[in-house]
């Protein structure tokens, strides 16, 4: 049987930041991915703040970043567009994960491909304590015993599937295309639009040399490509050509990727005998803008830091891991305070978010609390009904989506 200390299940941004710190602290670890190759397909929009790279201390190699961008544009119903200016990178993700766990691996870690875990069983000592796992699967180096579990598999949840948690995430579909000839200001933009996207919004991602991310998020999973394919028919992209992405095989016929995120915050349960959940599979993704890279690469960071702490007093039980539930409840953002802002901005009509956004400053990364105040006092004097829709957890919302130590 193969035995190492840590098994990182997924090599996505999490379990590549866990492998890297797991092995840069002294551990032999071991990252199981499922699909044949790293980063492919892509899921997401390719995006992280510059403040997010300098809290987690990365240097970013140039070949993995498709455009260095100034900050976010969003536009609503009306056209009225607001700028939070902070400066960050789109990436091309599939090589920053793929460039992730090379750095990993030159430090020791070990990545296995082709490698899905089924069966994970925890071993207990005659006193009732933890001692290890077996795990299995399908996948030439199984079974494996170590000592910890990292879960960074993403949206799917393996360990709390397998393990039976009893802890549930909701989620929503996010779909998009790559489309060319698409001119760009450094901006991202993103529209809060209803017509086009139900309790979600649009966005226009780019990347280098006229290349750009067109997609949407909506809670309408099976309406989704129709409503972006409605926004680009009625839009400035319309005669924009349609390509697939550079990960995508010769031949393939040109459709739209992307896959289902998480948007209810994290689940209840986190940390578990020998075993911590990261990113996506612990719910981290912000509830409002469904970023989630900046919080995967930290959260893979901290599970590493916890678990070497936790080996070297050899006590691997879920109290001896509870520290890392501590960090990110104290860390990340409100969660409950987001989720209650985006139900009331969801409630809005198009006139009705119209009016609140003209409100707004034209940069929104300025406002101060005495600001904001003076901000709602203006909605509701211009529009009194939107007391009773909540516009006041609408703002407050927008701001603690760009969380202190991530920005957006």
């Amino acid at each position: 049987m193969k035995t190492c200390d840590v098994v990182v299940i997924g090599a996505g941004p999490g379990g590549g930041s866990a492998a890297l710190h797991c092995s840069r602290l002294g551990m032999k670890t071991m990252i199981l991915e499922a699909d044949p190759e790293v980063g492919t397909p892509v899921h997401c929009g390719e995006c992280l703040s510059q403040l997010a790279v300098d809290n987690l201390d990365l240097s970013l190699p140039e070949e993995v970043i498709a455009l260095h961008v100034k900050g976010i544009r969003v536009i609503f119903p009306d056209s009225t567009a607001k700028k939070l200016t902070e400066p960050g990178y789109v990436l091309e993700k599939h090589l920053f994960e793929r460039w992730l766990c090379e750095e990993a691996c030159k430090v020791g870690a070990e990545l296995h491909l082709h490698h899905k875990v089924t069966k994970m069983e925890r071993v207990y000592d005659s006193e009732n304590k933890f001692s290890n796992w077996i795990i299995d699967g399908k996948g030439d180096y199984f079974p494996i015993e170590c000592k910890a579990v990292i879960d960074a598999s993403g949206v799917s949840g393996v360990a709390s599937k397998i393990l039976d948690m009893g802890t549930e995430v909701e989620v929503i579909a996010g779909f998009q295309y790559e489309m060319n000839e698409v001119e760009n200001d450094g901006y991202l933009d993103f529209y809060l639009w209803p017509k086009y996207s139900p309790h979600g919004y649009v966005w226009m991602i780019p990347k280098k040399e006229g290349r750009a991310n067109v997609g949407l998020v909506t809670t309408d999973k099976k309406g989704a490509v129709k409503y972006l394919d409605s926004f680009i028919e009625d839009t400035y992209l319309k005669e924009k050509p349609v390509a697939n992405p550079p990960w995508r095989s010769d031949g393939i016929k040109i459709r739209p990727f992307g896959g289902t995120i998480p948007i209810s915050g994290p689940r209840a349960v986190t940390v578990g005998d020998g075993l911590i959940l990261v990113g996506d599979a612990a719910g981290f993704t912000s509830p409002l803008f469904e970023g989630g890279s900046h919080l995967a690469l930290w959260s893979g960071r901290e599970a590493a830091q916890t678990i070497r702490a936790a080996i070297e007093k050899d006590d691997l039980s879920s109290k001896a891991l509870g520290p890392y539930e501590k960090a990110w409840k104290s860390t990340f953002p409100p969660y409950h305070k987001i989720l209650k802002g985006k139900t009331a901005l969801y409630n809005l009509s198009d006139q009705q978010m119209s009016v609140m956004a003209r409100c707004l400053p034209d940069e929104l990364g300025s406002m101060s609390p005495l600001d904001k105040t003076w901000i709602g006092m203006k909605i509701l004097f211009r529009k009194p009904t939107l007391f009773a829709k909540k516009v006041i957890s609408v703002l407050l919302s927008f701001g603690y989506s760009r969380a202190k130590y991530f920005g957006w």
